[in-house]
């Protein structure tokens, strides 16, 4: 007798719910990067917005077959270790925390950026010491999450978090006004293909996907694990839409003139300007507890330090400093973004999940449309990851 656990399908969550998660966990701070990215690619580039969400979807699948060849895989990390052993937990654990470690400071800047846009020609005066306007932003919004960090239940932030779908629309009603009603208009033709910036808008492109170290996480939390590639297909449907529409309509405002961050371009002292970067801004403050809680997590039982709530809270408040520094270090959005997304978003959702899939199924002992499939977004992924870092690497040394 085929024998179905019954405890799963009575709790977990909703079709509907999981749908919301989802687009939550793809929707982030890369809506804000979008146009910039069109405007380095050019038009064409939108093609390959279209080819990495396509490519995220397939890696997205391939991470839940992973997961039903084995009941006892949980995490990303889990699905590392049934492919490749310790070296695997290892390395998909280090991409993955690095990814959340870089996003963490990517929140930082914009805070910082978006700040100083609201509050023009503000300096900060500190024991004698000037602070700029940008600088001193970071270092307030470091002091307001900073508490937030040390709470070891984040129910009702991850409820706040869930913000990030509502944060989206509302940006994009308000670039939208800008466009229509505050006389910027729609008038910029932009470029048709500019190939030196195809490794800038590659990277962002696949920073706006990488949602695969929650995938498993959102897998697991479902009332029905068999409708997990029907709500794949919807969020990243909704998602590329979402991304595709902003990416255009940002581009036709501005054109080349683009800033890294949409919200920054658009016309001072204006109402809809106000609303764009008040939502811009909540979103960093509500998840930054909840992007560097894994890796503060994974510290303190690597060091055995989780009974103890002073340690805790030091780990937590270092993930903090160090946060801040490199944010006020390397100050720079778009390029932070774009490293991310190359360095790490393109080998946590491309070349992981692929190998994974490779190694746990055994499909590469036979030629077929997976390996081929397979194969070729390696190599894609890797092309991103290695042209990607490179000129993301330049542009942030040349900028310094």
């Amino acid at each position: 007798m085929d024998h179905m656990p019954n405890s799963p399908q009575k709790s977990g969550t909703t079709f509907f719910r999981t749908c919301f998660n989802g687009v939550n966990a793809l929707s982030g701070v890369g809506i804000l990067s979008i146009p910039y990215a069109l405007a380095q690619g050019g038009w064409v580039s939108l093609l390959l917005l279209l080819l990495l969400a396509v490519i995220c979807y397939y890696t997205g699948l391939l991470l839940q077959k992973c997961m039903d060849s084995n009941s006892l895989v949980k995490t990303y990390p889990d699905i590392g270790e049934l492919a490749f052993g310790q070296k695997g937990r290892f390395i998909v654990a280090t991409a993955m925390y690095l990814e959340l470690y870089f996003a963490a400071i990517n929140f930082l800047i914009l805070e910082g950026d978006n700040m100083e846009k609201l509050f023009q020609k503000t300096e900060f005066n500190f024991a004698g010491l000037k602070i700029g306007g940008k600088q001193g932003f970071v270092l307030i919004t470091s002091l307001i999450i900073l508490p937030t960090t040390w709470l070891r239940s984040l129910s009702m932030l991850a409820y706040m978090a869930l913000g990030g779908v509502l944060a989206s629309l509302i940006l994009m009603i308000a670039v939208l006004w800008a466009a229509m009603f505050n006389g910027v208009g729609f008038h910029a033709k932009g470029i048709a293909f500019n190939w030196k910036g195809i490794p800038t808008a590659a990277s962002l492109y696949a920073f706006c996907f990488s949602g695969h170290s929650v995938f498993p996480t959102i897998y697991n939390s479902m009332q029905n694990p068999s409708k997990f590639s029907k709500v794949l297909l919807y969020c990243f449907a909704v998602c590329t839409l979402n991304y595709a529409f902003m990416a255009i309509v940002g581009y036709l405002m501005y054109g080349q003139d683009i800033k890294s961050q949409i919200t920054l371009n658009l016309p001072n002292g204006k109402l809809s300007t106000n609303i764009a970067i008040y939502t811009t801004l909540i979103n960093p403050l509500m998840k930054y507890a909840l992007i560097v809680m894994p890796i503060s997590n994974a510290i303190e039982e690597w060091f055995q330090f989780s009974k103890f709530r002073l340690f805790s809270i030091l780990i937590r408040t270092i993930l903090v400093i160090s946060t801040t520094v490199v944010a006020l270090s390397v100050p720079f959005f778009a390029e932070v973004v774009a490293l991310t997304g190359s360095l790490l978003s393109s080998t946590a959702t491309m070349v992981l999940p692929c190998l994974c899939y490779l190694k746990i199924t055994k499909t590469y002992k036979t030629l077929g449309f997976h390996l081929i499939a397979c194969a070729v977004i390696v190599v894609i992924g890797v092309m991103i990851a290695i042209f990607g870092t490179y000129s993301s690497l330049r542009n942030i040394a040349a900028s310094l």
